[in-house]
């Protein structure tokens, strides 16, 4: 199939919680129909949990940990030129900043913050491995965080999340660049069907 993502094949997370769940979905629907269909599964899954703000700040936190992980491992990558060098660091440094933020919020509002899940990013030896992963990975969290909005009931939290998402797409524009790609491919994000989403991803989510 000509839309399967070989570096979100690649990525593995371990986590029993709702949101570790949802999060390994939406990598599943990224590998399996690209990072458009990401947003749609997120949509459905929260709304079939029906939490509330903290379940989706906690999905968000998940997904933060995930990047925040992904950028330490790029760091200890030998050879990285000066531009991929300092964008591991800078991102890194706001991935972070973001899971510190959304912890904060969700103990504000009375919840319990999930804890990071295991992760693996598969190969990630080189420049090149790290900027085809960090290009779909910085794809999927800007979808993912889409799909999170509609579910959001505070005015305060969604506020917050967008101002995440923004820089999240930023983080996306600038690998996408240092990949040699176009950084804003498409005016509008296309997406598939749920059942068409929920389907394909299935085989790949467990419990």
């Amino acid at each position: 199939m000509s839309n399967v993502s070989p570096e979100l094949e690649a990525v593995e997370v371990h986590g029993m919680t709702r949101s570790s769940f949802i999060v390994r979905g939406a990598l599943a629907a990224g590998a399996v129909y690209g990072t458009t269909a990401v947003g749609p599964f997120v949509r459905q899954a929260l709304a079939q949990s029906g939490g509330g703000d903290v379940d989706v700040l906690n999905f968000a936190l998940t997904l933060e940990y995930l990047e925040a992980a992904f950028y330490k491992e790029a760091a200890k990558i030998d050879g990285l030129s000066e531009d991929a060098a300092k964008a591991v660091e800078t991102f890194g440094d706001e991935e972070q900043q973001h899971v510190d933020a959304l912890t904060k919020t969700i103990t504000d509002l009375g919840g319990k913050p999930v804890e990071a899940p295991m992760v693996d990013f598969g190969d990630l030896s080189s420049e090149k491995s790290f900027l085809k992963l960090a290009t779909t990975f910085e794809d999927t969290g800007v979808s993912a965080y889409n799909g999170a909005a509609p579910s959001i009931k505070s005015k305060e939290v969604l506020a917050a999340a967008g101002s995440i998402v923004q820089v999240e797409a930023r983080h996306a524009a600038a690998v996408r660049l240092l990949a040699k790609k176009d950084p804003s491919p498409e005016a509008f994000d296309k997406t598939l069907s749920m059942d068409q989403v929920l389907k394909a991803v299935q085989p790949f989510v467990k419990s």
